[in-house]
Protein backbone atom coordinates (compact mmCIF):
# COMPACT_ATOMS: atom_id res chain seq x y z
CA UNK A 1 0.00 0.00 0.00
CA UNK A 2 1.40 3.37 -0.74
CA UNK A 3 1.40 6.65 0.48
CA UNK A 4 -1.29 8.02 -1.23
CA UNK A 5 -3.64 4.73 -0.23
CA UNK A 6 -3.07 5.67 3.01
CA UNK A 7 -3.91 9.49 2.66
CA UNK A 8 -7.02 8.26 0.75
CA UNK A 9 -8.33 5.99 3.81
CA UNK A 10 -7.68 9.16 5.94
CA UNK A 11 -9.72 11.51 4.33
CA UNK A 12 -12.55 8.34 4.18
CA UNK A 13 -12.19 8.16 7.88
CA UNK A 14 -12.62 11.87 8.52
CA UNK A 15 -15.47 12.06 6.38
CA UNK A 16 -17.16 8.73 7.91
CA UNK A 17 -16.45 11.21 11.16
CA UNK A 18 -18.66 14.00 9.31
CA UNK A 19 -21.40 12.36 8.27
CA UNK A 20 -21.72 10.52 12.07
CA UNK A 21 -21.57 13.95 13.52
CA UNK A 22 -24.54 15.37 11.22
CA UNK A 23 -27.77 14.20 13.26
CA UNK A 24 -26.11 15.44 16.17
CA UNK A 25 -25.37 18.94 14.47
CA UNK A 26 -29.59 18.77 13.13
CA UNK A 27 -29.89 18.12 17.49
CA UNK A 28 -28.52 21.07 18.09
CA UNK A 29 -29.08 23.60 15.08
CA UNK A 30 -30.27 27.10 16.26
CA UNK A 31 -29.67 26.04 20.50
CA UNK A 32 -28.27 27.78 22.75
CA UNK A 33 -25.31 25.71 24.55
CA UNK A 34 -24.28 27.13 27.74
CA UNK A 35 -19.99 26.56 28.26
CA UNK A 36 -18.23 26.76 31.40
CA UNK A 37 -14.56 26.87 30.70
CA UNK A 38 -12.59 26.31 34.11
CA UNK A 39 -9.63 27.86 34.73
CA UNK A 40 -7.48 24.44 35.05
CA UNK A 41 -8.84 23.46 31.29
CA UNK A 42 -7.33 26.88 30.37
CA UNK A 43 -3.35 25.56 30.97
CA UNK A 44 -1.70 26.71 27.52
CA UNK A 45 -2.48 28.89 25.00
CA UNK A 46 -2.27 26.24 22.55
CA UNK A 47 -5.38 24.95 24.88
CA UNK A 48 -7.19 28.03 24.51
CA UNK A 49 -6.95 28.28 20.86
CA UNK A 50 -7.84 24.49 20.53
CA UNK A 51 -10.79 25.34 22.88
CA UNK A 52 -11.89 28.22 20.38
CA UNK A 53 -11.41 26.54 17.38
CA UNK A 54 -13.95 24.05 18.67
CA UNK A 55 -16.45 27.14 19.46
CA UNK A 56 -16.53 28.25 16.22
CA UNK A 57 -16.84 24.95 14.61
CA UNK A 58 -20.59 24.90 16.67
CA UNK A 59 -21.07 28.50 15.92
CA UNK A 60 -20.52 27.13 12.22
CA UNK A 61 -22.64 24.21 12.66
CA UNK A 62 -25.52 26.03 13.93
CA UNK A 63 -25.56 26.20 17.52
CA UNK A 64 -25.60 29.65 19.38
CA UNK A 65 -22.59 28.76 22.28
CA UNK A 66 -22.35 31.25 25.41
CA UNK A 67 -19.45 30.73 27.16
CA UNK A 68 -18.89 31.53 30.89
CA UNK A 69 -15.22 31.57 31.79
CA UNK A 70 -13.04 31.13 35.16
CA UNK A 71 -9.87 31.63 36.28
CA UNK A 72 -8.34 31.07 39.59
CA UNK A 73 -5.64 29.87 38.80
CA UNK A 74 -4.72 32.44 36.97
CA UNK A 75 -5.94 34.77 39.22
CA UNK A 76 -3.95 32.56 42.29
CA UNK A 77 -0.92 33.31 40.06
CA UNK A 78 -1.08 37.36 39.67
CA UNK A 79 -1.69 37.55 43.27
CA UNK A 80 0.89 35.74 44.47
CA UNK A 81 3.64 37.85 42.14
CA UNK A 82 1.81 40.95 43.59
CA UNK A 83 2.53 39.68 47.43
CA UNK A 84 -1.08 39.83 48.19
CA UNK A 85 -2.02 37.02 50.57
CA UNK A 86 -5.09 35.02 49.57
CA UNK A 87 -7.38 32.72 51.53
CA UNK A 88 -10.45 29.88 51.13
CA UNK A 89 -13.41 29.08 52.84
CA UNK A 90 -14.63 25.88 51.00
CA UNK A 91 -13.04 26.27 48.22
CA UNK A 92 -14.15 29.77 47.73
CA UNK A 93 -11.68 32.78 47.52
CA UNK A 94 -12.30 35.49 50.62
CA UNK A 95 -12.19 38.39 48.10
CA UNK A 96 -11.07 41.47 50.07
CA UNK A 97 -10.86 44.98 48.22
CA UNK A 98 -7.32 44.11 47.11
CA UNK A 99 -8.73 41.06 45.89
CA UNK A 100 -11.46 41.91 44.33
CA UNK A 101 -9.23 44.27 42.02
CA UNK A 102 -6.87 41.64 41.27
CA UNK A 103 -9.80 39.62 40.01
CA UNK A 104 -11.51 42.00 37.55
CA UNK A 105 -8.50 42.76 35.97
CA UNK A 106 -7.56 39.19 35.17
CA UNK A 107 -10.84 38.23 34.33
CA UNK A 108 -11.79 41.35 32.61
CA UNK A 109 -8.50 42.37 31.30
CA UNK A 110 -6.84 39.09 30.33
CA UNK A 111 -8.74 35.73 30.35
CA UNK A 112 -12.30 37.64 28.81
CA UNK A 113 -10.50 39.11 25.72
CA UNK A 114 -7.84 36.07 25.25
CA UNK A 115 -10.74 33.56 24.24
CA UNK A 116 -12.72 36.62 22.78
CA UNK A 117 -10.10 37.50 20.57
CA UNK A 118 -8.86 33.50 19.60
CA UNK A 119 -12.33 32.90 18.67
CA UNK A 120 -12.47 35.73 16.46
CA UNK A 121 -8.89 34.49 15.41
CA UNK A 122 -11.25 31.40 13.71
CA UNK A 123 -13.61 33.12 11.77
CA UNK A 124 -16.46 33.73 14.34
CA UNK A 125 -17.93 37.24 16.15
CA UNK A 126 -16.83 36.96 19.86
CA UNK A 127 -18.24 39.61 22.40
CA UNK A 128 -15.89 39.70 25.53
CA UNK A 129 -18.10 40.79 28.45
CA UNK A 130 -18.45 40.38 32.23
CA UNK A 131 -22.00 40.37 34.59
CA UNK A 132 -21.71 43.77 34.99
CA UNK A 133 -22.47 44.82 31.63
CA UNK A 134 -25.59 45.95 31.12
CA UNK A 135 -26.36 44.70 34.55
CA UNK A 136 -26.26 41.53 33.14
CA UNK A 137 -26.04 39.76 36.74
CA UNK A 138 -27.58 40.96 39.70
CA UNK A 139 -25.76 39.66 42.53
CA UNK A 140 -26.23 39.99 46.24
CA UNK A 141 -23.67 39.27 48.94
CA UNK A 142 -23.18 35.62 49.48
CA UNK A 143 -24.26 34.69 52.91
CA UNK A 144 -21.09 33.26 54.34
CA UNK A 145 -22.86 29.48 55.16
CA UNK A 146 -20.31 26.91 54.46
CA UNK A 147 -19.57 23.30 55.67
CA UNK A 148 -16.22 22.31 57.24
CA UNK A 149 -14.30 19.35 56.52
CA UNK A 150 -16.32 17.89 59.68
CA UNK A 151 -19.57 19.01 57.79
CA UNK A 152 -20.02 21.16 60.22
CA UNK A 153 -21.91 24.62 59.05
CA UNK A 154 -20.28 27.57 60.28
CA UNK A 155 -20.51 31.22 58.95
CA UNK A 156 -17.36 32.95 57.20
CA UNK A 157 -17.38 37.08 56.11
CA UNK A 158 -16.42 35.53 52.37
CA UNK A 159 -16.04 39.87 51.75
CA UNK A 160 -17.07 40.54 48.10
CA UNK A 161 -18.10 37.23 47.35
CA UNK A 162 -21.46 36.76 45.45
CA UNK A 163 -24.54 34.59 44.09
CA UNK A 164 -26.79 35.23 41.11
CA UNK A 165 -30.18 36.66 41.89
CA UNK A 166 -31.13 37.37 38.86
CA UNK A 167 -29.91 36.93 34.88
CA UNK A 168 -31.06 39.93 32.93
CA UNK A 169 -30.81 38.12 29.58
CA UNK A 170 -31.49 40.58 26.79
CA UNK A 171 -27.61 41.56 26.13
CA UNK A 172 -27.23 37.83 25.36
CA UNK A 173 -30.12 37.49 23.46
CA UNK A 174 -29.60 40.23 21.55
CA UNK A 175 -25.83 39.11 20.96
CA UNK A 176 -26.72 35.42 19.73
CA UNK A 177 -29.19 36.80 17.67
CA UNK A 178 -27.16 38.77 15.86
CA UNK A 179 -24.73 35.86 14.88
CA UNK A 180 -22.63 36.94 18.11
CA UNK A 181 -21.33 34.77 20.62
CA UNK A 182 -20.82 36.11 23.82
CA UNK A 183 -17.98 35.64 26.52
CA UNK A 184 -18.70 36.39 29.80
CA UNK A 185 -16.81 36.52 32.90
CA UNK A 186 -18.24 35.67 35.98
CA UNK A 187 -18.89 39.29 38.46
CA UNK A 188 -22.01 40.44 39.29
CA UNK A 189 -23.21 43.96 40.24
CA UNK A 190 -25.59 44.84 43.05
CA UNK A 191 -28.51 46.83 42.99
CA UNK A 192 -26.38 49.54 45.03
CA UNK A 193 -23.40 49.57 42.75
CA UNK A 194 -21.29 46.46 44.26
CA UNK A 195 -19.30 44.57 42.64
CA UNK A 196 -19.08 40.53 43.73
CA UNK A 197 -17.09 37.94 42.49
CA UNK A 198 -18.94 34.94 41.71
CA UNK A 199 -18.15 31.35 40.83
CA UNK A 200 -18.27 30.34 37.28
CA UNK A 201 -19.92 26.83 37.64
CA UNK A 202 -23.05 29.05 39.75
CA UNK A 203 -23.16 32.05 37.15
CA UNK A 204 -22.90 29.38 34.52
CA UNK A 205 -25.63 27.28 35.33
CA UNK A 206 -28.38 30.73 36.21
CA UNK A 207 -27.19 32.09 32.90
CA UNK A 208 -28.52 28.34 31.41
CA UNK A 209 -31.60 28.41 33.00
CA UNK A 210 -32.55 31.74 32.23
CA UNK A 211 -31.68 31.25 28.45
CA UNK A 212 -33.74 27.93 28.77
CA UNK A 213 -30.03 26.27 27.19
CA UNK A 214 -30.75 22.94 25.68
CA UNK A 215 -27.33 21.97 27.03
CA UNK A 216 -25.34 23.02 30.19
CA UNK A 217 -21.57 21.71 29.40
CA UNK A 218 -19.07 22.16 32.74
CA UNK A 219 -15.49 21.96 31.25
CA UNK A 220 -13.47 21.02 34.62
CA UNK A 221 -9.92 18.92 35.03
CA UNK A 222 -11.33 15.45 36.12
CA UNK A 223 -12.64 12.57 33.99
CA UNK A 224 -16.59 13.18 35.28
CA UNK A 225 -18.13 11.64 38.25
CA UNK A 226 -16.89 8.34 39.57
CA UNK A 227 -18.07 5.83 41.66
CA UNK A 228 -16.98 4.17 44.08
CA UNK A 229 -14.79 1.70 42.03
CA UNK A 230 -13.49 4.76 40.39
CA UNK A 231 -15.11 4.23 37.04
CA UNK A 232 -16.60 7.26 35.04
CA UNK A 233 -20.48 7.38 35.56
CA UNK A 234 -21.50 8.55 32.19
CA UNK A 235 -25.35 9.16 33.22
CA UNK A 236 -26.74 10.26 36.64
CA UNK A 237 -30.58 10.95 37.73
CA UNK A 238 -30.82 13.76 40.13
CA UNK A 239 -31.65 11.48 43.28
CA UNK A 240 -28.47 9.01 41.81
CA UNK A 241 -26.73 12.16 42.32
CA UNK A 242 -27.42 12.48 45.71
CA UNK A 243 -27.35 9.71 46.88
CA UNK A 244 -23.82 9.67 45.82
CA UNK A 245 -23.33 12.87 47.82
CA UNK A 246 -25.01 11.37 50.83
CA UNK A 247 -22.31 8.53 50.61
CA UNK A 248 -19.77 10.37 50.39
CA UNK A 249 -18.84 8.68 46.79
CA UNK A 250 -18.92 12.45 44.93
CA UNK A 251 -17.18 14.82 47.61
CA UNK A 252 -15.31 18.27 47.75
CA UNK A 253 -14.67 20.80 44.78
CA UNK A 254 -16.99 17.90 42.50
CA UNK A 255 -20.38 18.57 44.90
CA UNK A 256 -20.95 22.42 43.86
CA UNK A 257 -20.60 21.54 40.17
CA UNK A 258 -23.33 18.77 40.72
CA UNK A 259 -25.33 21.23 42.77
CA UNK A 260 -24.85 23.55 39.60
CA UNK A 261 -26.22 21.28 37.03
CA UNK A 262 -28.98 19.54 39.36
CA UNK A 263 -30.37 22.56 39.71
CA UNK A 264 -29.99 24.17 36.03
CA UNK A 265 -31.57 20.88 34.79
CA UNK A 266 -34.87 21.64 37.78
CA UNK A 267 -34.96 24.80 36.28
CA UNK A 268 -35.83 23.79 32.56
CA UNK A 269 -32.21 23.06 30.85
CA UNK A 270 -32.84 19.85 29.32
CA UNK A 271 -29.32 18.31 30.35
CA UNK A 272 -26.03 19.46 32.17
CA UNK A 273 -22.68 17.32 31.67
CA UNK A 274 -19.54 17.48 33.12
CA UNK A 275 -17.15 17.28 30.90
CA UNK A 276 -12.94 16.50 31.40
CA UNK A 277 -12.00 19.65 29.59
CA UNK A 278 -8.03 18.56 29.68
CA UNK A 279 -8.99 16.02 26.52
CA UNK A 280 -8.64 17.67 23.18
CA UNK A 281 -11.95 18.77 21.58
CA UNK A 282 -13.99 17.44 24.19
CA UNK A 283 -16.63 19.81 23.93
CA UNK A 284 -17.29 18.38 20.20
CA UNK A 285 -17.21 14.66 21.42
CA UNK A 286 -19.63 15.53 24.05
CA UNK A 287 -22.00 17.15 21.96
CA UNK A 288 -21.33 15.86 18.19
CA UNK A 289 -20.75 11.82 19.07
CA UNK A 290 -22.78 8.87 20.79
CA UNK A 291 -19.66 8.69 23.17
CA UNK A 292 -19.90 11.47 25.24
CA UNK A 293 -16.86 12.96 27.12
CA UNK A 294 -18.14 13.00 30.47
CA UNK A 295 -20.98 12.36 33.20
CA UNK A 296 -24.46 13.73 31.93
CA UNK A 297 -27.31 14.57 34.54
CA UNK A 298 -30.74 14.73 33.51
Amino acid sequence: MNENDNSAKDWLSNADMLTEALPYMQKYADSIIVIKYGGHAMKDTKSIKSFCEDIALLKQSGLKPVIVHGGGPQIGNMLEKLGIETKFESGMRITDDKTLEIVEMVLCGGINKEIASNINNCGCKAVGLSGKDASMIIAKKHDGKIKDESNIEKIVDLGFVGIPEKINTDIIEILTSNDFIPVIAPLGISEDGKTFNINADTVAGAIAHSLNAKRLLVLTDVEGVKDNQNNVIEELTKDEALKLIADETIAGGMIPKINTCIDAVEKGVSAAVIVDGRVKHAVLLELFTEHGAGTLIR
